[in-house]
């Protein structure tokens, strides 16, 4: 397959993402919307926040399971179809709380099934020395996904439809995004297992990925998950505004400063494309975890003092958005995807991505009660521990798969 079709496939199969991305910012202009609308408490805030999250996590498990018995494209074409159902009923079918959450949970169903999905097609489909490029476009479309909708809800804030029309925006993009899927061949290396007679009798049993030498592959991979979302990205990305609504900024508007947390967090993933097939994954996510660390420390000692630099504290936001683009955003993706063997990679993907997607319910879930509770500058001074803690696993235990093949990576790990 010549390099030009593969860019093509990967950028195809990627733009679902920018679904995901639109998901995950239009609640952020939504949420404080609905909240009024619905006279909602702090704990139902999270949980209408939150509940992608939850779907996110089923979806995750039983998609790339799914795609490991049935092909990675039918997959993709499902969630998109859930994604599509998910936006028509958030926006004009939820009259409450209750079924804004019920559509919410279907479309984290989709997005948990792209999560696994994507990542797990575009490594089995890229050379080696473009793999962390193309599984890069993943995070590419989230991130555009995300500026879009933060662009939108500035926009939309004060039309009479409002959080409506900013829950609905997915699914023009979701439709699209079926028609493109019809163009995508499956997975040469899934039809390649497919078509081994063993492969054809034997089904993978999910107490495998738990077994010697691939158990600890699995647990580098969950790890890697659990500090991408555990160390608070989602809560920058879902609570942006009412956090920069606190700094203070005189005649400020805290939806239009997320839009410039939209375009930094896409410039530095643009960057972190340019640069993973360069200087490696291990160098990008083990600076990033450090420049997040940094960046979070500031944010502790900002929110701990009676009148905190409201510039200085969005630089630091702005600084740890860049950092985490450069590293664990992209990164996680690209480096579980090429640790895992191509046989179960569909299934040890959605375990990974499955532990991805409860942390960010969690942190999502309990960030409004954190903030309540503790305080801002405890809920930042824990991300920073965390983001330290990351750096420092990395370092020690996480190998390098920079312009290796999957077979050299499989053969280094001992899984072969």
């Amino acid at each position: 397959m010549n390099k030009s079709k593969v860019f093509f496939y990967a950028f195809t199969a990627a733009f679902g993402a920018l679904v995901v991305g639109l998901n995950m910012g239009g609640i952020s202009g939504a949420i404080d919307l609905i909240e009024a609308e619905f006279s909602l408490s702090a704990l139902a805030k999270g949980f209408v926040t939150g509940a992608l999250m939850v779907g996110c996590l089923f979806g995750a498990l039983l998609g790339g399971r799914l795609s490991d018995r049935y092909g990675r494209k039918p997959m993709l074409i499902i969630s998109a179809v859930l994604l599509a159902v998910s936006a028509l009923g958030s926006a004009f079918l939820s009259n409450s709380a209750a079924p804004l959450v019920a559509f919410r949970l279907i479309g984290g169903l989709g997005v948990g099934v792209l999560s696994a999905v994507i990542p797990t097609y575009i490594t089995e489909i890229s050379p080696a020395e473009l793999r962390g490029t193309f599984v890069s476009f993943y995070q590419l479309f989230v991130v555009v996904g995300i500026l879009v909708a933060y662009c939108a809800n500035y926009f939309l804030a004060g039309t009479a439809l409002n959080w409506h029309l900013m829950l609905g925006l997915p699914l023009v993009f979701a439709i699209i995004d079926i028609l493109l899927l019809f163009a995508l061949p499956e997975s040469p290396l899934w039809l390649a297992e497919r078509g081994n007679t063993a492969s054809k009798e034997e089904k993978v049993a999910f107490g495998e990925l738990f077994k010697g030498r691939m158990g600890y592959v699995v647990f580098l991979g969950s790890m890697l998950a659990f500090f991408q979302q555990i160390t608070g990205i989602n809560v920058v990305v879902n609570y942006a505004p009412s956090i920069l609504g606190k700094l203070g900024i005189a005649g400020s508007d805290p939806l239009l400063q997320t839009v410039f947390i939209g375009v930094a967090n896409l410039i530095f993933t643009v960057i972190a494309l340019w640069l993973v097939d360069k200087f490696g994954r291990k160098t990008l996510l083990v600076c990033g975890c450090f420049g997040c660390t940094a960046s979070l420390a500031y944010l502790t000692y900002a929110y701990s003092i009676a009148d905190p630099s409201s510039i200085g504290v969005l630089v630091a936001i702005l600084a740890y958005i860049g950092f985490f683009a450069l590293s664990l955003s992209p990164l996680m993706f690209v480096v579980t995807s090429e640790m895992y063997p191509s046989r179960i990679r569909g299934t040890a993907m959605a375990f990974s991505t499955g532990i991805s997607w409860a942390c960010a319910f969690l942190v999502v879930q309990f960030y409004p009660w954190m903030e309540s509770t503790l305080g801002t500058n405890v809920a930042f001074g824990i991300f920073a521990a965390l983001c330290l803690a990351a750096g420092l696993f990395i370092w020690f235990l996480i190998p390098e798969t920079k312009g290796k093949s999957l077979e050299a990576i499989e053969t280094e790990l001992k899984l072969r």
